[in-house]
């Protein structure tokens, strides 16, 4: 149980402190209580807390809706409808793909993790429990496979990789799927919940090139990734020449304040009148003031620059100790966003048992990481972590791989509850 935090670090109720490898879900990437965005939300609740966009706009809101278009990666005209979480921007996708386009049918990708809403949820596929005991999930949702490195076959060159991930994209449209009814597909470009994996730019490039071919539209969903997390502002511009028609963003946009937004070309986002994406308190005065202070950080203190500069030093240690534990397979590194899979040595299968154990002993350690997909270490700190923090957590990650190749660790009694 959580009792305090302060940049890279945290505090549990009985006084432990612990350094900070997730960011709260990479809903914190200007670290936990900044001075400059805690005094914006102080300054902003003593004006005004609450009152309902729906009626009346406020300055930080205003303020910020200009801000945030200006950084999009989308040219031209672009506007923005607020929401309170990812979950509901990715929804907010949905409602305006099929306003503008007037057809019915969605395409995403597998392992992708849109959200919790009941459409944001049915775009995703990254865990059966967002699937069962629910149904029926939102209608004309077509799901097709995301460019995994998993599914890379033996000798595969990345070229003959992505031609035969696209033909797997385009069987739909081949076979059941008019291109004529689709509206939207949208994509993580790089995958967060689904092992922090960067599909190919070819790839991207050749679904974007797709979709505008057949008046479909591109989205991107860059509520996990977005925002400096891949050193970058928003991980699609790791993908030279790709441009979104809209694009969701959330979790660190207010540093962890509730506040979302669906942000895209005009046109688009004139397609729909209130109340057809509208919440009570969206665009809040206090989460709004948390998102400019938020920016403010950012670009202030350089994080996204930062971002890279030590993502490269992460790159640099996950790689040695791949060299000296068997267990550990491909380590995937942009910026301070990482996957770092772990295999059984035997197999070069997934080791979702030996991932436990190992994040668990970090736990136990003072470190404070999760796992993806049963078997993918995620590594997202918060981009202000001094280097000497990210060193210390190096250490203790050291400590824990070389105590599970020397036979040390054990699952913990509540293993069934630990990781994603």
């Amino acid at each position: 149980m959580i009792e305090s935090g302060k940049g890279a670090i945290v505090k549990d109720i009985e006084g432990r402190q612990y350094i900070d490898l997730l960011s709260s879900a990479s809903a914190t990437n200007t670290g936990h209580a900044h001075p400059h965005v805690v005094k914006a939300i102080q300054d902003q609740a003593e004006k005004l807390i609450q009152y309902t966009p729906a009626y009346f706009a406020n300055a930080p809101a205003a303020k910020l809706a200009r801000r945030l278009c200006a950084l999009a990666p989308i040219n031209g005209p672009k506007k923005l409808a607020w929401g309170n979480s990812g979950s509901d921007a990715n929804d907010g996708i949905i409602k305006f793909a099929r306003a503008y386009t007037k057809r019915p049918y969605l395409v995403s990708f597998m392992g992708a993790y849109h959200g919790s809403t009941y459409g944001s949820m049915t775009l995703s596929a990254v865990s059966l429990n967002m699937a069962r005991n629910i149904g029926p999930l939102l209608p004309d949702v077509i799901k097709v496979p995301y460019p995994d490195p998993w599914h890379r076959l033996d000798g595969e060159k990345e070229s003959d990789f992505v031609d035969r991930m696209f033909a797997e994209f385009k069987r739909p449209f081949e076979t059941f799927l008019p291109t004529e009814e689709t509206a939207l597909i949208i994509i993580e470009p790089i995958q967060g919940d689904g092992g922090i994996i960067k599909a190919p730019t070819a790839f991207i490039r050749k679904v974007s090139e797709f979709a505008h071919e057949h008046g479909i539209l591109f989205a991107i969903d860059e509520v996990n990734q977005g925002l400096g997390r891949t050193g970058k502002w928003w991980s699609i511009q790791h993908f030279e020449g790709v441009e979104p028609d809209l694009m969701s963003v959330g979790k660190s946009l207010a540093s962890g304040l509730p506040l979302s937004a669906v942000i895209g070309r005009a046109e688009i986002m004139d397609s729909l009148d209130a109340p057809a994406h509208l919440f009570t308190t969206s665009g809040n005065p206090v989460t709004t003031a948390a998102a400019m202070a938020t920016l403010d950080v950012i670009e202030n203190e350089h994080l996204v620059e930062r971002s890279a500069k030590l993502g490269e030093e992460a790159k640099i240690f996950f790689k040695r100790e791949k060299a000296k534990h068997k267990f550990i397979g491909q380590c995937r590194m942009y910026g301070l966003d990482g996957g770092i899979d772990i295999i059984d040595p035997m197999t070069n299968k997934p080791d979702a048992n030996a991932t436990t154990k190992l994040i668990y002993r970090i736990f136990e350690l003072g470190v404070i990481m999760i796992s993806l997909k049963t078997n993918v270490l995620r590594f997202q700190p918060p981009l202000v972590i001094t280097e000497d923090q990210l060193h210390q957590a190096f250490k203790v990650m050291a400590q824990a791989f070389s105590e599970f190749e020397e036979g040390k660790l054990s699952l913990p009694d509540n293993a069934d509850n630990i990781g994603w």
